[in-house]
């Protein structure tokens, strides 16, 4: 429980560095850039706190540029596997027992540091390994040190709550963490979301085995690096890639696995969940899963949409960092009298966007992460081109020569049940079905029931009572709605991010919301006056 003469005020969200030509943060941007793609990283397993080297080992390669080495990691096997669980489950009592403004000030030193000396580090390794721009990177670092910040004032807001005492009576709350370990795995695409994966349920006492994605590797290393640096005791994190496989095996199977913090795709959090519903009666108490899956966001335009921005919605939603943002618009419904509008407008803006290498700063997309990504996409835009029920609008290029380059494509469907309509795809395809103006209500409930995702969505229309009747229809689509804006760029602290549906468990990272699922309620009543008496009242004779 916080001191109440230590407690911190609400935070601001980390201001974003713009990188104009001739700045200081650009100069330091391309040094750091260049100095991270002049080496090769070494990067072990660490596990209780030291680093653990295996003979299994995977080369992290730049998505770009995919020849170009920039890293070789360790792999864990069930060796390793155990050895994390046995360090996190060592470290709990510590841990634990550590005073909550200590346990604090390690993540808000971590914060200060990612928004000040160790920016450009994060930055670099994310622009390089994720195949991120400048303002992609500047953004998910950004949002990193949001996490740790409103982490641990969510986590104050959580203990000042306590129940009502009466005279005689003290009832008080203890919140602690849960009675076990967490297991942490995290997805390639936000290296802040790979940071609060295994350090949200730390920041109030839980101790964390956390599987990095291997192609985000190496940011999330030098982000564990800095956190030990910041005095984070050993085995409270356990930093273990490995195969997803062995996790399950392994870790997830563990007796005393007691919550599940994931993001990635719907599939695998489906076969957790099946997993643990299987072997429930073994754990030594009910795990917490907590999941943000999959997602088919949409843009929906009504007839009075204003045009040019709807336009620009439609270009960033879906091609910033290509596509492979689980907000990222992929399919859109535009009413018939303005497509035509749309529709030259979207040709003529996806035709001048650079795609490229990250470290030219007037790139606007790169590449996908990888040649999966790369096949899935070629499949996809292969098979609309064949198909007599689309029409490519623009892009359907793709190039694996130097890297995994998807050009931005607009596909328009005649169907919106057509599979680029409904999957998810998660790389730079944006699926458009246009829509008669008079068939509006149906449009709505084919957007709300066609996709089995509810994650993001966004409306543009310039009639309020349009608005008002297109967020009713859609109300169960999405867990973040947008009015007149893209679907894309929620900021912790202002947009609470999370969906329901195949697309999550809606516990929105970064908020009181998603910490209280680290948390075990212990509720206390002190009696300053026990009672001797044994008859009530009521038993009195007349």
């Amino acid at each position: 429980m916080p001191n109440a003469y230590f407690t911190i005020a609400k935070p601001a969200n980390d201001p974003f560095k713009s990188y104009l030509p001739g700045s200081p943060e650009r100069a330091e941007l391309k040094a750091e850039l260049a100095r991270q793609s002049a080496q090769v990283v070494k990067i072990p397993l660490i596990i209780g706190g030291k680093e653990v080297w295996t003979d299994k080992t995977i080369q992290v390669t730049i998505p770009h540029d995919h020849q170009h080495v920039i890293a070789e990691c360790c792999m864990a096997g069930e060796k390793e596997l155990k050895m994390a669980v046995d360090a996190a489950l060592a470290a709990k009592d510590a841990w634990e027992e550590m005073p909550w403004e200590h346990r604090s000030a390690i993540f808000l030193k971590a914060a200060d540091l990612i928004t000040g000396s160790y920016r450009q580090v994060l930055n670099a390794s994310t622009m390089l390994g994720q195949s991120k721009t400048v303002f992609q990177a500047e953004i998910d670092i950004a949002e990193l040190a949001d996490f740790l910040r409103f982490g641990v004032w969510s986590a104050q807001e959580i203990f000042k709550d306590q129940p009502l005492s009466v005279d005689g009576i003290w009832n008080r709350q203890d919140y602690r963490p849960l009675d076990g370990f967490i297991c942490a795995i995290s997805p390639f695409n936000f290296t802040s979301i790979g940071g609060n994966l295994p350090t949200a349920p730390a920041i109030v006492g839980n101790v964390s085995v956390w599987k990095p994605s291997r192609t985000a590797v190496l940011s999330n290393y030098y982000y564990m690096k800095l956190l030990m640096w910041c005095g984070l005791p050993a085995g409270v994190i356990n930093f273990v890639p490995c195969a997803g496989s062995d996790m399950s095996r392994y870790v997830v199977s563990h007796p005393k696995m007691a919550g599940f913090h994931f993001t990635g795709s719907t599939a695998v959090f489906q076969s957790v969940w099946k997993q643990v519903g299987e072997h429930i009666a073994g754990y030594a108490n009910y795990p917490r899963l907590v999941g943000e899956t999959g997602g088919k966001d949409y843009i929906f335009a009504h007839p009075s949409a204003d045009v040019e921005p709807l336009v620009a919605a439609l270009v960033r939603g879906s091609f910033e960092f290509q596509g492979q943002k689980c907000s990222a618009c992929s399919r859109a419904f535009i009413p018939a009298s303005i497509w035509p509008q749309v529709k030259q407008g979207l040709m003529e803006k996806t035709a001048a966007l650079k795609v490229g290498d990250v470290q030219e700063f007037d790139t606007f997309m790169a590449a996908v992460i990888d040649q999966a990504s790369f096949q899935t996409c070629k499949g996809y835009i292969d098979r609309a081109a064949a198909s007599p029920e689309c029409e490519i609008v623009a892009g359907g290029t793709y190039d694996d020569s130097k890297g995994w380059f998807i050009h931005p494509t607009v596909i328009r469907c005649d169907s919106p049940y057509y599979e680029s309509m409904v999957r998810e795809i998660f790389g730079p395809i944006l699926s458009i079905y246009v829509y008669e103006d008079s068939q509006l209500d149906e449009t709505l409930r084919i957007c709300d029931t066609a996709s089995p995702y509810a994650l993001t969505g966004a409306v543009f229309a310039q009639d309020r009572q349009a608005i008002v009747k297109m967020e009713r229809a859609l109300r169960n689509s999405c867990g973040n709605f947008y009015i007149n804006d893209k679907c894309t760029g929620a900021i912790v602290g202002q947009q609470p991010f999370g969906g329901a549906r195949a697309s999550g468990t809606n516990d929105k990272a970064g908020t009181g919301l998603n910490m209280i699922r680290w948390l075990s309620a212990h509720a206390v009543k002190e009696s300053f006056s026990p009672s001797s008496a044994i008859n009530y009242p009521y038993m009195a004779q007349p």
